[in-house]
């Protein structure tokens, strides 16, 4: 892997150069005072992974972050321990290491991003990749990390900005949009019914006309969806 570093510290620069060092098949390949430079550097190269500082002055690394459009893995090295919960929003973000880094915390940061590297190569050889792996979906909700069982959520609404995430037992708001969430959720569950829907079709219990019953809630079903709705449902 090739990885970049990115911090107004020449020191810390410095000391994450060196735990790059001793680890194999991992080149540093540049090194940024500053997020500008590093952007004007990735329109001309492409890298694998960024160690990226989050204070900087001027343009911040989650500035950063937010002008890229097809950013690498990305692992914010940081005195500030505040952002962590923060960082999930960010699903290029794999990692959060807290200054000083160790060389034990560092390389297993390394593995993580190696074993998503691997899970990446197996889902680009199925012909339909679940979204996650695993039986649970975590939510943010006032920087509070909150898990959820894929198999109690009924239905997912779009609301502005924000998305109601309803249970069976209590409903959430999510500072997040329907698509974000979408990509998290694994189509053998859970499909988008309306441009303001994503239900658990596993828990339909009735479908009348244009709208599914879920428990209690009735959700409408688009035209342009109810195809695939059936297709699932193997009413077709």
């Amino acid at each position: 892997m090739n990885c970049i570093i990115i911090d107004d510290e020449a020191t810390a620069r410095a000391i994450v150069k060196q735990l790059c060092s001793k680890i194999p098949d991992l080149d540093v390949i540049e090194e940024f005072d500053n997020a500008i430079s590093a952007i004007k550097f990735l329109n001309q190269q492409q890298i694998d992974v960024i160690f990226l500082d989050i204070h900087m002055p001027g343009f911040s690394g989650v500035d950063f972050v937010q002008t890229l459009k097809n950013p690498p893995h990305i692992v914010l090295t940081t005195s500030d321990t505040n952002f962590a919960i923060e960082a999930y929003e960010y699903e290029c973000i794999v990692d959060y290491l807290v200054k000083p880094i160790t060389q034990e915390r560092f390389e297993k940061c390394i593995n993580k991003i190696e074993s998503i590297g691997n899970q990446d190569s197996k889902s680009q050889k199925t012909t339909q990749p679940d979204a996650i792996e695993g039986e649970d979906l975590y939510i943010n909700i006032d920087r509070r990390l909150i898990k959820l069982k894929l198999s109690e959520i009924l239905v997912i609404e779009a609301k502005g900005d924000y998305i109601d995430v309803k249970t069976e037992k209590e409903e959430y708001r999510v500072h997040t949009t329907l698509k974000k969430i979408k990509e998290k959720l694994p189509e053998k569950l859970f499909l988008q019914i309306h441009r303001s829907y994503i239900i658990n079709f596993t828990k339909i219990i009735d479908i009348e006309d244009n709208s599914v019953l879920i428990a209690k809630n009735v959700v409408p079903i688009s035209r342009s969806n109810r195809p695939e709705l059936m297709r699932r449902l193997n009413l077709l």
